[in-house]
């Protein structure tokens, strides 16, 4: 072998152009690419540094298709940005264009086709001898393919050159003339794809196979794979059947990673089409390809994964295959490669094949089901399953390779790991499994270990029905084949008791019979273990109310009423649209038929003799007594509760409810000690004791549920009520056992947690719609949707008379439009006109623009709200008189496609809602709940015109029509009716004029308005009892089923849990007040901590996952109102990123919503920071460095309104995109908090270095977060401050801040916890808060307020002119002495008291002044400042679609994660290439330079590289583009060079430095003076 055989460098630049192994993309243009004229290269190391805007682009596409696809993104991302658009062409011009360019074509394929003859006579008549000749036609014809067309070529022309080609590639003799050769073929395939059967036909493929064999030359061979890549795309099966396969993977290792690609694409197109009978060619190959998954190459191993995924579909009916697949170590290399901690990242897709592989093998061969046990598979899917992300839970209609998803894939593998249970089926693989776990008990023992908790967490969780289905029937065959010994060590920390009662109230009977199944084995093998238990659970109780269902009604516990049921509740879709049966669902040991699986493999009665079986067998009648079956715990439960009860009900009655505070106090503390004590209570004895009730009746003072109570009343339950919380928190925040871990407080959150996923019954309505189009809905508005509309026929109800019959036409109805949307397009048809001027013609304009924004929006949804600006937006388009206004569809669907999208309406014109805008606002009726006044109660003429039925039920106003109709059938327990029928059918709705409401006044509606109302008004200054009382719930819940109770109990523990350290203030404080506390520094609470996700309920969070994932989840009006209702009471019951894409989908709508769906990606899914392509149009802002704010204020004024995203370009500087933006944000952010702004409150304590870097830096400095400072309304001016620029500044704060949440863009701004309560989730604050913003002043205030109390408790106690002087000084200091005058500490000029003289405070006065400074410093000073903040936010977006977010969720959201990274994850979200892998000294280096950093270098490097010095929600695991770290190759000597990034892909450039103190050394440089300017590099 020649120096042609060395292995060649990685670097093409390093060879001759013509001993290059390219591809024919290097001279000619892709055939499928509409860009001619272009040229590219394959060299890895042109990658991102070549293309604008960061785009990484290191990996090599061979298809044809890749070529041009950089430009092509580049001028689709160019295309977005409005001031980058170029004047588009007249039509006229075009077709000019278009017919020159034609002409060129017919000239040019004329004269090469003339070229064609001449080269091939020339091949044709050459002999051997005359080698420059050949080589000189071979030359040309290269060139000549290199930039013809497929006009150019015929097939009888390539018929006639494909034999001259074979011929001179099989020239062994002349290495140039057979790469010559073999280029001409790759080009030929390339320009004439039918080229490779006629070249098949004349045995190319064994000439290059035997080029490839024998290997001689390097640059040879890599031109053989290119051609063979080509030809196998048409033509897989002649490759195979000569050997290409073997041929390209024999010398593999021999060439470098960009050409292995090829090779390996080459086996992927043969492979992808194997044949059914043929199986010994690649069967051959199994062993290459199982060695070629150890690569580290992710491209490379993806292709081999695609390779052997295929292969094993086509062997999986020949168990000797199969076999054989095993003992070549397939399943040790794709067992390494799906576990979590695998250096090699796979797609999502590939994953899953791979899983399925695994699926395959275990269904047919023991082989690979030992094999799979002893690599200890089950920790590995275990680990898996510990992951489970909702979107992979919900069986979908579109496959990958025909695989499901990647939980059901595990849970086929788990399924198919165990034998079929006995009572099934028998055949001899079942008996051989059966047999080896027989001989390994030890094995299933292992496997149970790791399987059975996380299998009845996923179960638990609310997955899906399909995911139950298969969890259960693991769990069932588990516990059939363990033996009793093992089976009881098994279950011996699980409670499954429990876990079988909550399966119980599924209304699926293949999910019970399972569930019967379990209960049946676990009795016969165990049955004095779980006896007892079955009772404590209540599962014997659930299996008796499947035959008798007359008892359900005795019981608190949710069980089934009976056997007959035709879908699961918890899962309300089309379940034959998905799966035939489930009991086909884990069929992996037959090929069932699609007739077969029609059938299902339950008898009819199998459910109700299974449970009759059970109860004859092993209930007893005194077990299903009543009151002998009852534990004894339950029975002390219940006698608490009713004592509890009475108690409340007698202090109701009388007026000595004091005297029975003592009594509460030692009963609650008994209930407390009994549910934190050492006996367990079960979730069924918990609930069936109604001790939650009683609790909830104690807190509320009775108030609970009580629908009419005078503001009278509540005024005198108050006192009580405040009383009985601090009470109850106190007993709740203290430890009940001195070595207990836990707060009682903590135990009762998770006895509830567990009780709701019990009880709850919300149903999941998936729609499983097909792919999305648009329609044109002509009701309400007329206009363009993106989602199919519902046909609707509208008709007069009979005995209506007042009104015009409107039924003649079907009519398209969004949706997610409201019923009083629906009302204002009707009204106007059906109204009879009289003389009133509320039927004048404005009246029904004013109803056809805007019906949907009347009612409980407030004012930030109304249409003139500058959010509300949208391109789609319609004017009065249709003619107000004309009845058949609505049918123009075509004409006004016309008009709607022509408005640009973001484009927003000049401010003289008449504003409307847009399509998507509109659809969350209409939705958002059933979010607000009925805790106000009625509408009539307000000045406005709300009141409702026309009431609906549908079906003969009337509809509720709050829904959507989507809403409405499913709710409908809800409430009715019929099926939902499958998408195809929903969509297809006309639903009839049928109005009628509603009865006019009689006119309230104020003071009636005062009292009889909903306790909630009464208390809110009440108890202004006690924001933690403002929304506790809540005299309506979700629709969907059983009033006297105890989801209420549980869902009140837990709102009052997570306030109690809010407001911890003000009520334990608050009891320290009436302590010093009565003399149990002399010291003020006794005053300090120690605050235990409770994590705020103890609250949240995994259940409920994944059914809202899977209801927001659902294709018509447009909007929360297509969501059921359990969601909506929900999240706005109780929005801690969800998690937190569940509750971001909520956000996103309520405020934003689903275009924007998608981006951010999940923090921890590990779908390849866009994350937060970047958009999906076409998702918003683009802007371009040109700003200047030297005047930040001024340049943001004009970007503000131009583009908040509108819905686009925002990206920067700094004058005189090249870079644009995502980092220069987020750089721009946080600037800004730093001007913001500079001194001298009048802004914040400074921090006067800070000690005199904190002065200094406050003066050198020009920056506010507060340790606990910025805050606003007070301003007195009498002072315009201050300190040359006019506080009108405050008040812009704030108004551009706001904007600023929601543009940057709308865009997803991180800032650096610390605002306090106070700020984020006060000003975005709109909270009132009190003297508690003081001290999270300003610890010294409210420290002090809170001392002053324990001294107020304690003189007003002696002059209770003793009488006013009593001596206490001791008494009354502060730290041993009178009042007096402190010389403190009505002013505003840290702001002499703001005087409190409204004379002019500042008067002295003294003990008289002290409560005065108290009262003044708390009320400037929270509320009057800062009033103005915050509305200004809030009216900026709301020209974005409305600010109340935040108020589900906690404040610390909130600075997360907007600022993202306050710690860099976790040091240890680095690794594992960062990506190498380039030069550098995992292992390279200069990446160890740089990851331990990393980690010495302090944090404001942390912060540095941060900016550096990504333009943001904070990572977003999510850290580093989140940040998208992800981290890439290559190598820079420098020009001379690399440690003189500098590190180079690309922030907008996140893209760092280090050069190999020859020590860890030379690369520290000019990375610091280059983070701190790199700053600032953005440029080529």
């Amino acid at each position: 072998m020649g120096n042609r055989g060395q292995k060649r460098p990685e670097s093409v630049e390093e060879l001759p152009a013509d001993k290059r192994a390219c591809s024919s993309l290097e001279f000619r243009p892709s055939s499928s690419s509409n860009s001619p004229g272009q040229t590219h290269t394959n060299s890895p190391n042109l990658a991102p540094e070549s293309q604008d805007g960061g785009h990484d682009g290191g990996e090599m596409d061979t298809s044809s298709s890749a070529s041009g696809s950089v430009r092509s993104e580049e001028a689709e991302k160019d295309s977005a940005y409005g001031s980058c658009d170029s004047d588009d062409l007249a039509d006229g011009e075009l077709r000019f264009n278009r017919d020159i360019l034609r002409d060129f074509q017919r000239r040019r394929s004329s004269g090469d086709q003339a070229k064609f003859k001449k080269i091939l006579v020339t091949l044709t008549e050459a002999d051997e001898v005359d080698v420059s000749g050949v080589l000189a036609a071979l030359t040309e014809l290269c060139e000549v393919l290199s930039f013809c067309t497929e006009s150019s070529l015929s097939s009888l022309t390539v018929d006639s050159l494909a034999p001259v080609l074979v011929k001179h590639a099989k020239h062994e003799s002349n290495p140039d003339i057979m790469l010559l050769a073999i280029r001409a073929i790759t080009y030929l395939c390339d320009v004439f794809p039918r080229s490779s059967g006629l070249l098949s036909r004349h045995g190319v493929v064994p000439a290059l196979c035997e080029r490839l064999m024998a290997i001689e030359y390097l640059d040879v061979a890599e031109q053989c794979l290119q051609a063979l890549e080509k030809i196998s795309r048409d033509q897989p099966l002649a490759c195979l059947q000569s050997g290409a396969i073997m041929a390209v993977l024999n010398y593999i290792d021999f060439f470098s990673t960009t050409v292995q690609r090829v090779a390996l694409s080459t086996v992927v197109n043969i492979c992808k089409k194997l044949p059914s009978e043929c199986t010994a060619p690649f069967m051959l190959a199994v062993p290459s390809l199982c060695n070629l998954l150890q690569y580290e190459d992710r491209q490379l191993v993806e292709n081999v994964a695609i390779c052997l995924i295929k292969i094993v579909e086509r062997v999986r009916t020949y168990p000797e295959m199969l076999n054989e697949l095993c003992k070549h170590g397939l399943i040790q290399q794709a067992t390494h490669l799906i576990d979590l901690n695998s250096r090699t990242t796979l797609s999502q897709p590939i994953y899953t094949g791979l899983i399925g592989s695994l699926v395959k093998l275990a269904s047919g061969s023991v082989v690979a089901v030992r094999t799979l046990f002893e690599l200890n598979i089950s920790s590995i899917l275990k680990d898996i399953l510990s992951t489970y992300d909702l979107s992979h839970g919900i069986p979908s209609v579109n496959m990958v390779d025909g695989h499901c998803n990647q939980v059901c894939e595990v849970l086929k593998l788990l399924n198919a790991l165990l034998p079929t249970s006995a009572r099934d089926q028998d055949v001899q693989m079942v008996l051989d499994k059966e047999s080896f776990l027989a001989n390994q008990p030890d094995l299933l023992q292992k496997f149970g270990n790791d399987i059975l908790p996380i299998l009845m967490q996923v179960v638990s969780s609310g997955a899906n029905l399909y995911v139950c289905y298969g969890c259960l029937s693991i769990i069932n065959k588990l516990v059939y084949f363990s033996k009793s010994d093992n089976l009881l060590e098994l279950l011996n920390n699980t409670n499954i008791s429990s876990f079988l009662a909550g399966v119980f109230t599924r209304k699926e009977h293949h999910v019970l019979i399972i569930a019967l199944q379990i209960v049946e084995t676990l009795l016969q093998k165990l049955s004095d273990t779980f006896s007892n238990s079955f009772i404590k659970e209540g599962v014997f109780f659930a299996v008796d109310a499947l035959l008798t269902p007359e008892k359900c009604s005795q019981l608190k516990f949710p069980v089934l009423s009976g056997t007959h049921f035709s879908i699961d509740s918890n899962q309300r879709h089309a379940a034959k649209e998905v799966f035939r049966c489930l009991c086909y669902a884990f069929d992996n040991d037959q090929f069932s038929s699609a007739s077969e699986m029609e059938n299902c493999k339950l008898e009819k009665d199998s459910v109700h003799n299974l449970a009759k079986h059970i109860r004859t067998k092993y209930l007893t009648t005194e077990l299903l007594n009543s009151e002998k079956g009852l534990t004894d715990i339950l029975q002390k439960l219940r006698t608490f509760s009713a004592a509890l009860t009475d108690l409340v009900d007698m202090s109701l009655h009388d007026d000595t409810s004091a005297q029975h505070e003592e009594k509460y106090y030692c009963m609650l503390h008994q209930i407390i000690t009994i549910l934190n004590g050492k006996e367990p209570i079960s979730t069924f004895e918990f609930i069936e004791s109604g001790i939650v009730k009683s609790l909830v009746n104690y807190l509320s003072n009775g108030l609970y549920m009580r629908e009419k109570v005078g503001s009278q009343g509540v005024s005198s339950h108050y006192d009580n009520v405040e009383k009985r919380f601090e009470v109850f928190g106190g007993l709740l925040l203290s430890l009940s056992e001195p070595l207990s871990e836990d707060l009682p407080l903590s135990v009762l959150i998770q006895k509830l947690q567990h009780a709701l996923s019990s009880v709850e019954n919300f149903p999941v309505i998936l729609s499983h719609a097909s792919k999305q189009r648009n329609s044109f809905a002509t009701v309400p508005n007329g206009r363009c949707v993106s989602h199919p509309c519902l046909k609707v026929r509208f008709t007069k109800e009979e005995v209506e008379t007042s009104l015009y019959d409107y039924s003649e036409d079907v009519l398209t109805v969004d949706p997610f439009s409201s019923l009083d949307a629906i009302e204002g397009f009707l009204w106007r048809k059906v109204s009879i006109k009289r003389t009133e001027p509320t039927n004048s013609v404005f009246q029904a304009s004013h109803d056809m623009k805007g019906p949907i924004f009347q009612g409980p929006l407030d004012a930030g949804s109304q249409g003139k709200s500058p959010d509300l600006m949208e391109s789609e937006s319609m004017s009065s388009e249709f003619p107000e008189e004309d009845k058949d206004s609505s049918q123009s569809t075509p004409e006004s669907a016309s008009n709607l496609r022509e408005m640009t999208p973001g484009e927003a309406t000049s401010s003289g014109e008449t504003q409307t809602v847009s399509a998507e805008q509109e659809q969350h606002v209409s939705s958002e009726a059933g979010v607000k709940m009925k805790t106000q006044c009625p509408e009539s109660c307000s000045g406005e003429d709300a009141s409702v015109k026309l009431l609906f039925y549908l079906e003969g039920q009337q509809l509720n106003r709050e829904l959507t029509m989507y809403q409405a109709i499913i709710q409908q059938q809800i409430e009715a327990e019929h099926e939902i009716i499958p998408s195809g029928k929903l969509w297809g059918q006309v639903h009839t709705l049928t109005y009628r004029a509603a009865v006019e409401p009689k006119q309230t006044h104020p003071q009636e509606c005062l009292q009889n308005s909903p306790v909630s109302a009464k208390v809110g008004t009440h108890l202004q200054q006690a924001p933690f009892f403002s929304n506790i009382f809540v005299p309506e719930l979700v629709a969907e819940l059983d009033k006297s089923g105890p989801t209420y109770d549980i869902l009140f109990l837990l709102k009052s523990l997570e306030g109690m849990n809010k407001f911890k350290f003000h009520l334990m203030s608050r009891e320290r404080t009436k302590a010093f007040a009565e003399g149990r506390i002399d010291n003020l520094d006794n005053l300090k609470v120690a605050v235990p901590v409770i994590p705020e996700n103890e609250f949240v309920n995994s259940k409920l969070t994944e059914k809202l996952e899977q209801q927001m994932r659902d294709p018509l989840a447009v909007s929360i009006g297509g969501m059921p109102l359990w969601c909506n209702q929900l999240m706005a009471l109780y929005p801690f019951l969800f998690g937190f990123e569940a509750r971001c894409k909520y956000f996103r989908l309520a405020a934003f709508g689903p275009l924007q919503a998608q981006p951010h769906s999940s923090f921890h990606n590990t779908s390849g899914a866009p994350s937060d920071r970047r958009h999906n392509a076409g998702s918003l149009p683009r802007k371009k802002f040109l700003v200047c460095r030297d005047r930040i704010l001024d340049s943001a204020a004009q970007m503000m004024n131009l583009h908040a309104c509108q819905k686009v995203v925002l990206e920067v370009e700094y004058n005189e500087e090249v870079g644009t995109g995502l980092g220069p933006t987020l750089e721009f944000y946080t600037l800004v952010c730093h001007e913001f908090q500079k001194t001298g702004l009048g802004m914040w409150r400074e921090d006067y304590t800070s000690s005199t270095s904190c002065k200094s870097l406050q003066a050198g830096s020009g920056m506010v400095v507060s340790p606990s977060g910025l805050f606003p400072r007070p301003w007195s309304s009498t002072l315009s001016t201050s300190n040359g401050i006019e506080f009108s620029d405050v008040t812009k500044q704030f108004v551009l704060l706001g904007q600023v801040v929601a543009k940057a949440l709308q865009d997803g863009r991180v800032l650096d701004l610390p605002f306090s916890k106070a700020f984020y309560k006060l000003a975005i989730l709109g909270q009132e604050l009190s003297v508690y808060d003081i001290q999270s913003f300003d610890p010294e002043l409210g420290r002090v205030l809170l001392e002053f307020q324990a001294l107020i109390d304690r003189k007003r408790y002696l002059e209770t106690v003793c009488g006013e002119k009593s001596t206490f002087d001791v008494d009354m000084c502060f730290r041993n200091t009178k009042i007096e002495d402190l010389y403190l005058d009505f002013t505003l500490p840290g702001y002499p000029e703001y005087v409190l008291t409204s004379g002019s003289d500042h008067k002295m405070v003294t003990m008289t006065n002290l409560e005065e002044y108290v009262s003044l400074l708390v009320d400037t410093t929270i509320n009057a000073g800062i009033s103005r400042q915050v509305e200004a903040f809030r009216s900026g936010f709301n020209q974005v977006f409305p600010i109340k679609h935040l108020q589900i977010f906690t404040e610390e969720e909130l600075e997360k959201l907007l600022c993202g994660e306050r710690d860099s990274w976790a040091c240890n994850g680095l690794l594992d979200h960062i990506k190498f290439d380039h030069g550098y892998t995992a292992s390279s000294p200069p990446i160890i280096n740089l990851l331990e330079i990393v980690q010495e950093f302090d944090h404001e270098q942390r912060r540095a490097f941060l900016q550096f590289v990504t333009g943001a010095p904070r990572l977003p929600p999510g850290g580093l695991a989140s940040l998208n583009p992800k981290l890439t770290i290559v190598r820079k190759h420098c020009s001379k000597w690399a440690d003189a060079d500098l590190p180079s990034v690309m922030t907008c892909a996140n893209y760092l450039k280090l050069p190999p430095y020859s020590s860890k103190e030379r690369m520290k050394e000019k990375l610091l440089y280059a983070i701190t003076e790199g700053q600032g300017s953005f440029h080529l590099s």
